[in-house]
């Protein structure tokens, strides 16, 4: 099969999704200017760069009440700050509950009986007891092509780890099993890993 985006797929649902996976799941913890909470999952996310270690997330999609962007977008534009939340398996339904659309003026840590936290170098909450938590500096917002669609980047320039997860002078996923977007309405887990040696390490 082969088709152009352009001219559709043709399949009962979009596969674009499912062919890039999975994804990491940046758990993008903001404010706004008056100290209103907000938290949301975003797939379109990943690490950039190691020295100085920098981030993005996309943001696909807007809100009435936020001119054509989502609250995480209009509070880092308003900030310029915000936390990035690794999420581990035991806290999926969380994650998900928090995808909620709310208006701005209401806060999905709450909603998803969560317990926020305030960052250390930062004037942004966090959430408590994830395994690792990234305090970002805003970067750039950049305006992709199509309909409220924008890409924050971030430097990290603060990083929670949960002392549990450290083994052996390790950062070990396998303690938490970090979840990944895949396609449609499924995730997968971490649970088993391997590794393979660079021909040049």
């Amino acid at each position: 099969m082969f088709y152009k985006p352009s001219n559709g797929h043709g399949l009962p649902q979009n596969p674009y999704n499912a062919i890039i996976s999975p994804r990491p799941i940046g758990w993008i913890s903001t404010q706004d200017n008056k100290g209103q909470k907000n938290l949301a999952p975003y797939s379109f996310f990943n690490a950039t760069a190691y020295v100085p270690p920098q981030v993005m997330f996309c943001s696909t999609s807007s809100k009435e009440d936020q001119n054509n962007t989502k609250d995480s977008v209009a509070n880092i534009r308003a900030t310029g700050v915000f936390c990035i939340n690794i999420v581990g398996f035991e806290m999926r339904k969380e994650m998900n509950a928090s995808s909620i659309f709310l208006p701005k003026d209401e806060d999905e840590f709450t909603f998803a009986g969560l317990t926020a936290e305030q960052c250390k170098v930062i004037d942004c909450p966090r959430v408590a007891g994830t395994p690792a938590a990234l305090e970002c500096e805003l970067n750039d917002i950049i305006t992709l092509r199509g309909e409220s669609n924008y890409m924050v980047l971030g430097e990290v320039i603060g990083i929670h780890l949960k002392d549990e997860c450290i083994n052996n002078g390790r950062f070990d996923v396998t303690t938490y099993q970090p979840i990944g977007r895949l396609g449609y309405r499924d995730y997968v887990k971490v649970s088993n890993l391997f590794e393979l040696q660079r021909p040049n390490d």
